[in-house]
């Protein structure tokens, strides 16, 4: 294995600068050119059609047959002109990756290539090996794949991928994007209604979405000598080298060539797909890097990010590299995250969280920022679990990124405004008075621009004009958290029209009616508010007597899923059956046993077949070399000592993976989902993995390096 390594360190060295050549120096001679979107459905349609697609796509309405039938004419003739031959309904199964099924264009029967607005519309893949979590048996093979058309369709390699949605026979959801269309609806519904207190011409609201996506990239020969990383995505051994991040000099720094190439490559295949990547730099961790787009619909982001991450991926193999996804790939380096940064736009393209000079627009400013505030605090346990998995176990709370307690930053300024609204008593108003003024709602443009100071500490804080989601791991879809955080928002905004309607008829005036709202939901939600340290001791146990959820692991935060509550929740807003509640459940418990039974199989593999004869050998040949010291009338008191530590450590490994093997058997026969997974956590990862991984790091530092058979961080995370 050591020959492994080393021949992998000299295939490194011996890489050849792959030429990265863009198709036009200017980006927008390219951009979106493999993007089948409204700008060309507007140049191939009649505008009879165009007209008819648009206004399906702004209002979340099904495609009428003839207009499917105008547009699968129009996509198949460019799609053709440009070298396509066959066509996918691509999709997004709760594998958590995307799927796809490719079809000719070629008909045999007719001899010509074909395409219909039926075909376009649906499709029926092979459902048996996705997980449904117990929705549909596993020889019931039927699901349907059904046209997303708010998102474009585009082109990889020599296939047209339609965006969909993937339903069972039955009807219920089995991937990610069709609870985020309806979350988005809903949130649509509710955030129009509350607009239109403020101004009646309103016609919708949007969420839109800009996903900050992190990621570390190695060499790919050094990549296939880990097999850790091959198999878990991360690395299960492995001690810290001497410099690591200490000195902050990898961050914002200068961009190592071989890299900067690879970024330049994959942008460029972004770009043609219509990927809006604006943003690139070194993150904290040396080999850890971020892409960042500008903002899109939340529908249209969630797609492409899924794209991006799939672009970065095959591009880098080009580059004899590997992207590395997992949110902790190198443990005692920073951890990787996907920053949703999330905001709602009306139909006049006006941001809700942007204060203007008007004090009417800041009184609808501060409805949405403090009904946001009061969802996140109403489902906080539900958002927690919305971005819950085994790599972002690792990562949450580990000084690099949010503790596990969710919580909102708004800055001192914003604080300020709401603690003298929640203080201010009753207001009365005379003839005359300015109750904006009176408010210091005049006042918030000012505020907001001032308001720079940022918290790397929150999982989810206000920055200007937007809301950060900063819980997010590295490799999670974000349609899941999407979903959640839109059902939240949603389901809170409808709250708030229907108490205001009620005042309303009362007679109150409008503007004490809603201040009287705020005020009652600034109060009843401080809680969840937190300007502080978020890695402290002390923001522990502040948050415990605040009564916050501070769960630290996936088996138990995914209950929040089946609380009546939150089943309420998704019902009322028409966004899941309880029995897709609970199917997710069940898969995301599932994925969970799986990764850590993953984890636990390669810690034994590498510990048993690699580490511990590479350590026995060298120990042997210590052995002798102090036999031969001994001999000679020599001290060998430090080789001796040397050879106990060695021993000893390989004891700790060898009995530590044992009892793992066994204790993973044990768990193996509990039936209970839960369970099993709480067992995968308490009994196997946390009673064994640091302790087997402590002495297999403290063995690397005692064998000889030429015979360490796993290449070393200091040697993966250097790139030039």
């Amino acid at each position: 294995m050591a020959k492994l390594r080393f021949s992998a360190l000299e295939l490194v060295q011996k890489r050849q600068k792959v030429e990265v050549n863009p198709p036009s120096n200017q980006i927008s001679d390219y951009f979106g050119e493999n993007a089948f979107g409204l700008k060309q459905m507007r140049l191939t349609l009649s505008p009879n059609f165009y007209e008819k697609v648009k206004y399906a796509i702004r209002k979340g309405k099904k495609i009428d047959i003839d207009t499917a039938e105008a547009i699968a004419s129009s996509v198949k003739t460019w799609a053709l002109n440009k070298g396509v031959t066959h066509y996918t309904h691509w999709f997004q199964p709760l594998t958590g990756t995307t799927a796809e099924k490719h079809d000719s264009f070629y008909d045999y029967s007719s001899e010509i290539e074909n395409f219909k607005g039926g075909t376009l519309a649906q499709q029926e893949p092979d459902a048996s090996s996705f997980p449904s979590g117990g929705i549909r048996s596993t020889f019931e093979a039927r699901g349907y794949t059904a046209w997303d058309p708010s998102s474009p369709m585009f082109i990889l390699g020599h296939t047209l991928c339609i965006p969909t949605i993937f339903v069972s026979y039955t009807g219920e959801a089995l991937d990610y994007k069709a609870p985020l269309l309806k979350a988005h609806e809903a949130l649509n519904r509710a955030a129009t209604r509350v607009c239109r207190f403020f101004d009646r011409n309103v016609a919708y609201v949007h969420a839109t979405l800009g996903c900050e996506q992190e990621y570390f990239v190695v060499d790919k020969a050094l990549y296939a000598a880990r097999p850790d990383l091959v198999m878990a995505g991360r690395t299960v051994f492995g001690h810290n080298p001497a410099r690591g991040q200490q000195l902050d000099d990898h961050y914002f720094g200068s961009i190592p060539p071989r890299i900067y190439d690879y970024m330049r490559d994959f942008e460029i295949e972004c770009l043609k797909l219509g990927i809006p990547v604006s943003t690139r730099h070194n993150e904290v961790a040396p080999s850890q890097f971020e892409v960042a787009p500008t903002y899109e619909d939340i529908n249209v982001a969630t797609d492409h990010n899924q794209l991006l991450m799939d672009a970065m991926n095959k591009v880098a193999e080009k580059h004899n590299l590997k992207v590395l996804f997992h949110e902790k790939p190198f443990a005692g380096l920073n951890g990787s995250g996907k920053h949703n940064n999330w905001s709602l736009i009306n139909s006049f393209g006006e941001n809700l969280y942007q204060p203007s000079s008007s004090a009417r627009e800041n009184l609808q400013f501060l409805t949405f920022f403090v009904t946001t505030i009061k969802a996140v605090h109403e489902h906080a346990d539900l958002l927690r679990a919305s971005i819950a998995s085994a790599g972002n176990d690792y990562r949450l709370g580990s000084n690099e990124a949010p503790p596990a307690i969710i919580s909102v930053f708004i800055g001192k300024q914003l604080t300020a405004v709401l603690d003298e609204l929640e203080h201010n008593g009753n207001i009365k108003v005379k003839k005359g008075d300015n109750l904006y003024m009176k408010l210091g709602i005049d006042k918030i443009p000012e505020i907001i621009l001032d308001n720079t100071d940022r918290n790397r500490t929150s999982p989810f804080a206000f920055t200007g004009n937007k809301f950060e989601f900063r819980a997010v791991g590295s490799d999670i879809n974000v349609a899941a958290p999407m979903t959640v955080l839109n059902a939240a928002v949603a389901d809170q905004l409808h709250k708030f029209a229907e108490t205001l309607d009620k005042e309303l008829e009362k007679g109150v005036d409008k503007r004490i009616a809603i201040i009287t709202i705020l005020r009652e939901y600034i109060k009843s939600s401080k809680n969840i508010r937190f300007e502080g340290d978020g890695y402290s001791d002390e923001w522990i146990k502040e948050a415990k007597r605040r009564k916050l959820p501070n769960i630290k692991d996936t088996p138990r935060a995914l209950d929040a899923y089946l609380t009546t509550k939150n089943k309420a929740l998704f019902k009322r807003n028409k966004i899941c059956t309880e029995r897709e509640l609970e199917a997710r459940h069940e898969i995301l418990l599932a994925n969970y046993i799986m990764k850590i039974q993953i984890e636990a199989r390669v810690m034994g593999d590498l510990a048993l077949n690699h580490v511990i004869p590479t350590a026995v050998n060298y120990q042997n040949k210590l052995i002798a070399n102090a036999n031969g010291l001994k001999g000679l009338g020599i001290d060998n008191d430090a080789v001796i000592k040397t050879i106990k530590e060695i021993s000893r450590h390989i004891e700790i490994v060898k009995n530590g993976v044992y009892e793992m093997i066994e204790e993973r058997k044990r768990v193996n026969k509990i039936d209970d989902p839960r369970k099993k997974a709480i067992g995968y956590c308490d009994d196997i990862k946390e009673k064994y993995f640091d302790k087997i991984r402590y002495s297999v790091d403290k063995l690397e530092l005692y064998v000889d390096s030429e015979e360490w058979p796993l290449p070393k961080y200091r040697e993966m995370l250097f790139l030039r």
